[in-house]
């Protein structure tokens, strides 16, 4: 136990402190998971003034999209994010001398086994590497182990299949077949979980529950039930002690973490990759900031959903709010959902994967997926606050035709700035301008300082291939693109790699729908559209660049496009015309003859 302690002192551990998200300490955390007899254990944090002080304190540092004093982002972003992650969470564990002392006081055993347990198959994997060099073996190697290790290694193996700045392709790929899926656990636990939360008992709440979860992921399952009142809800319960295993796999991950790097051949520091990675799972285990995010969701996107701006949300956004009547989002239950239960309104649905009930209801195909893939857009492209996993099991179809959207626990949000670079980086994949292409991405530092660009211009070039790329699927483009991040590189802040995984999902849903489906290419008209509304400079020179190529000819193909895309918006906009014209004739023809 001894070296445990030394050796996470040595490592200066950099984890998220349950402080930061939960109110508590890690010493708290652990004791209460070694003691249920805590019910004040959440509490505690009121009287630490470690914690007031370091969340008040102003952060001169660069987190996610957001450059040191909110200006466009240089090239030094990715090193600034490094650093400051590093000092971050460095500061946070080592603020007091005896922290990690008293944490594995009050739970020596748990950590002891659970150090066992994930040393043993590092070994393994050690072994492994010495006797097996096919990367390919390796990689399936790699994601078994992680299936093994539990919630915390999946959750981590499917964000660093996003991520092919760290590992090299085959293994993003292997990755990216994690299941987000383990076996329920007990519903005594749950109820017992759903009681300690609210406060109440399960009786005095719901008139009835189900025996048996309906769903049951990593984190979390869900319920069915009826309130007293008669509504049907979905009544989501997180795993028991969640946030603090959570928490000791992250902070023992730091322990083996160099040794998975060497194993997986990993580019770049993955421990401070896995900071970034573990604040996003932190985020997903508080059921109140995701109750947040749905009703945030609700107030931009969907038009069945009572107006409710959250606090410090909404109005930020500064967009016109253009509901679409083809999405859903689910009503929040607030008197009945705390950091660990979550009660929403059921919405029944048929999954988009279930092909002869879709049939069997008449749905309109196209329709689903034109609904989907516009609401995405707008919220990557317009609005900038987007939902990071759109896959099948996070979206339902109804009977009258709409999507409905689940599980907001992964977000994005992006600035504009930001946005207006993923469009120029579209714009420029599309022209195949490698040029442009390597330095929109020096422009929103992905590429370190010192690159040669002309030498990402080329590698960017030769993966464009003989012209076929344009027909290919997102993920297939993706792999193209995976080795040049990795030869040289490149370092994406978190929530591009959110929109990687956002963008990899919509187009693994509507092929559900659509095997034919294809995101960049349907993306195209929703750009135009885009680029012709919006007067700002910016977007005048994107659109400049989309028709003219830089020897200054036109670009005849993207203007006859273009020029289809005006038509059908103006045979659209004589249609309604005729009909508003018809109605009114019709009005003051009655009006007449009254």
């Amino acid at each position: 136990m001894r070296s445990i302690i030394s050796c996470l002192k040595r490592r200066r551990l950099a984890v998220l402190s349950p402080t930061l998200r939960f109110g508590c300490s890690i010493e708290t955390a652990l004791c209460e998971y070694s003691s249920s007899s805590f019910p004040e254990v959440i509490l505690t944090g009121k009287h630490d003034n470690f914690v007031g002080s370091y969340l008040s304190a102003p952060k001169y540092f660069s987190t996610g999209f957001s450059s040191v004093h909110g200006e466009r982002p240089t090239a030094e972003y990715a090193k600034l994010r490094k650093e400051s992650l590093e000092s971050e969470f460095g500061h946070a564990l080592t603020y007091k001398s005896k922290s990690l002392s008293s944490l594995y006081r009050f739970g020596p055993f748990l950590a002891l086994y659970r150090a066992t347990i994930i040393s043993f198959y590092v070994l393994k994997l050690t072994i492994w590497r010495l006797f097996v060099h096919d990367i390919r073996r390796r990689a399936v190697k790699f994601r078994e182990t992680l299936i093994r290790l539990g919630p915390f290694y999946i959750k981590l193996g499917q964000a660093l299949s996003t991520r092919p700045d760290i590992l090299p392709k085959v293994y993003c790929q292997e990755l990216a077949k994690l299941q987000d899926q383990i076996p329920p656990f007990p519903t005594h636990v749950a109820r017992r979980s759903i009681e300690s939360q609210l406060g109440v008992g399960v009786s005095q709440v719901f008139a009835d529950i189900s025996k048996e979860p309906i769903a049951a992921a990593s984190l979390g399952q869900v319920y069915k039930a009826h309130l007293h009142s008669g509504e049907l809800v979905a009544v989501k319960v997180q795993r028991p002690h969640m946030s603090h295993l959570l928490t000791l796999d992250a902070m023992l991950f730091h322990m083996i973490g160099g040794q998975l790097k060497r194993f997986a051949k990993a580019r770049k520091d993955l421990l401070v990759a896995v900071n970034e990675m573990v604040r996003h799972m932190f985020e997903e285990i508080d059921y109140i900031l995701e109750a947040q995010n749905a009703e945030r969701f609700a107030s931009l996107y969907a038009c069945s959903h009572k107006e409710k701006i959250v606090p410090g949300s909404a109005a930020t956004d500064n967009v016109a709010c253009q509901k679409n009547d083809g999405i859903k989002v689910p009503k929040i239950y607030w008197n009945f959902t705390r950091k660990e239960v979550l009660t929403m309104e059921w919405i029944d649905g048929i999954k988009l994967t279930n092909e002869s009930r879709l049939r069997k209801a008449n749905l309109n195909r196209r329709r689903l997926i034109d609904h989907g893939l516009y609401c995405s857009l707008r919220q990557l492209l317009e609005v900038g606050f987007f939902h990071a996993d759109p896959h099948p099991g996070n979206l339902v179809a109804t009977e009258d035709g709409a999507l409905a959207y689940f599980d907001f626990g992964m977000m994005g949000d992006i600035p504009r700035h930001y946005r207006v670079g993923l469009i120029k980086v579209l714009v420029h994949f599309v022209n195949r301008d490698s040029m442009g292409l390597a330095n929109d991405f020096l422009s929103l530092g992905f590429l370190p300082d010192g690159v040669d660009i002309q030498s990402v211009s080329d590698a960017l070039q030769a993966s464009f291939g003989d012209g076929t790329r344009q027909s290919q699927d997102f993920q297939g483009i993706m792999n193209q693109l995976y080795d040049v991040m990795y030869e040289f590189n490149f370092s994406l802040p978190p929530d591009y790699a959110l929109v990687i995984r956002a963008l990899g999902s919509l187009e693994g849903t509507a092929k559900a729908l659509d095997p034919d489906f294809k995101v960049v290419e349907s993306a195209y008209p929703f750009v135009i559209g885009r680029l012709l509304v919006d007067p700002t400079p910016d977007m005048r020179r994107i659109l400049r660049e989309l028709l003219i190529r830089n020897d200054g000819t036109i670009r005849w193909n993207r203007l006859e496009r273009l020029v289809g895309h005006l038509f059908l918006c103006l045979l659209l906009y004589l249609f309604l015309y005729a009909v508003l014209k018809c109605m009114f004739s019709t009005c003051l023809m009655s009006s007449f003859f009254l």
